[in-house]
């Protein structure tokens, strides 16, 4: 994913719509058996997400040193624990690229602002080790599919794998993404993920919410070759599409097994799988865009048939919004994740608290914890991630310290 263009996606991906006024301040939650508010510690997932993309959190900028790198990425896991969060998903591969040394890609540019430059440490190495000494499980978060954030592959690194293969490649919105109706792509960006999961203890495997790429008015994704040569027996190219995606769901849980058989495998998929008005069996929502249709990702059924350990919708809207409401998108996860082996955890926009250009419930302080509150009524709902590191450190109004003051009481361990 990268994180900084998805929420974007996530906010134009609703028309716009007359806000419904803000939910009125939840109460704050006293002592509870399963651990949040003041509580005993329980089982539960805090987690962040750490995002490298852009460099979006982390590091602050290309070009710093080693020292200086390795001394911001420590702060974060620092914050993390302050936060009495357990748990830190560390974007390792934003473009097809590497924060550790791997034999298949490059070093990603956002180290050192040249891709391929060694940057002298092993980012990934460090946090996990150092993660793990703080009491923090460490995520390794991938993007399967995204090459670059523009479309000229000549400012690749001469030995980037897109450039030996340019027909593994389609320029869509601007930018440069590999294919994923070709087999051998499929192969090659799990070797590539795998690679860091064989040698790091790594306590998960995390994929974010970019699969086919969204939407871009007016152009259409040039899968047509691979179309033509795989995709025989389908009923249509959005049907092969998706089985391209769910054997990458599938084949990579696999794979993560084999090699960690202890790492969990999960994924953050936009929180909208379909409208009602599109499926019955979809959210009581208005979204623009629908995972199963436009990603061409169906999370409803990686969850019903427990092709993933954990799944983590990223539900970047407030209690009264009116085309995707926090408090019916929520019920309806619950309710996908009934009965299944896959584990709920929700996804938390406190990008959003504080910033003026967000709706008037973001400007209170209470929105997000109002947010935990309504999960309580829900068995299913195991915990939430916040995105992202950045804003657990800056907390511009407070947010994040009312979710710790009102839930977090007791430091908690994350399910298993």
């Amino acid at each position: 994913m990268g994180r900084v263009s998805r929420r974007a996606f996530a906010v134009a991906a609703l028309s716009a719509f007359t806000m419904m006024p803000p939910a009125s301040a939840a109460p704050r939650t006293g002592a509870a058996p399963d651990g949040r508010g003041g509580g005993r510690a329980a089982s539960q997932m805090r987690g962040v997400w750490l995002a490298t993309v852009a460099n979006r959190d982390w590091p602050s900028k290309p070009g710093l040193s080693a020292s200086q790198q390795r001394s911001e990425l420590l702060t974060h896991l620092d914050t993390a624990v302050r936060h009495r969060l357990n748990t830190v998903f560390f974007q390792v591969r934003p473009t097809a690229d590497a924060l550790w040394p791997s034999p298949w890609e490059p070093w990603s540019h956002y180290l050192t602002g040249t891709q391929g430059k060694d940057p002298g440490w092993d980012p990934l190495g460090t946090a996990v080790e150092e993660a793990h000494a703080r009491g923090l499980q460490l995520h390794a978060w991938f993007n399967p599919y995204r090459v670059a954030g523009h479309a000229d592959p000549a400012r690749l690194a001469a030995s980037h794998p897109a450039r030996r293969n340019p027909d593994w490649v389609v320029t869509y919105g601007g930018k440069l993404y590999y294919n994923p109706g070709l087999p051998e792509v499929r192969a090659f960006v799990q070797d590539a993920m795998l690679d860091a999961v064989a040698k790091y203890p790594v306590d998960g495997v995390h994929f974010d919410d970019y699969f086919y790429p969204y939407p871009v008015a007016g152009q259409a994704f040039d899968d047509d070759a691979a179309y033509r040569e795989h995709g025989g027996g389908f009923a249509d190219r959005a049907a092969w599409r998706r089985d391209n995606i769910d054997r990458l769901v599938r084949e990579t849980a696999e794979r993560v097994k084999r090699a960690r058989p202890n790492a969990d495998f999960g994924i953050s998929p936009f929180g909208v799988w379909r409208n009602k008005a599109t499926d019955a069996l979809g959210s009581d929502t208005r979204a623009g865009v629908q995972t199963y249709d436009d990603l061409h990702a169906d999370t409803r059924t990686w969850v019903r048939e427990g092709w993933i350990d954990y799944i983590i919708p990223q539900l970047y809207w407030n209690i009264g919004f009116a085309a995707a409401d926090y408090a019916k998108l929520l019920p309806w996860w619950a309710e996908v994740a009934r009965g299944s082996r896959t584990r709920l955890y929700v996804g938390e926009a406190l990008y959003k608290a504080g910033d003026p250009a967000q709706p008037p419930a973001w400007q209170e302080t209470a929105e997000l914890s109002r947010h935990l509150t309504l999960a309580e009524r829900h068995a299913q709902v195991r915990g939430h991630v916040f995105f992202a590191a950045r804003d657990v450190a800056a907390d511009r109004i407070g947010a994040m310290a009312r979710v710790v003051d009102d839930h977090y009481g007791q430091p908690a361990r994350p399910p298993r």
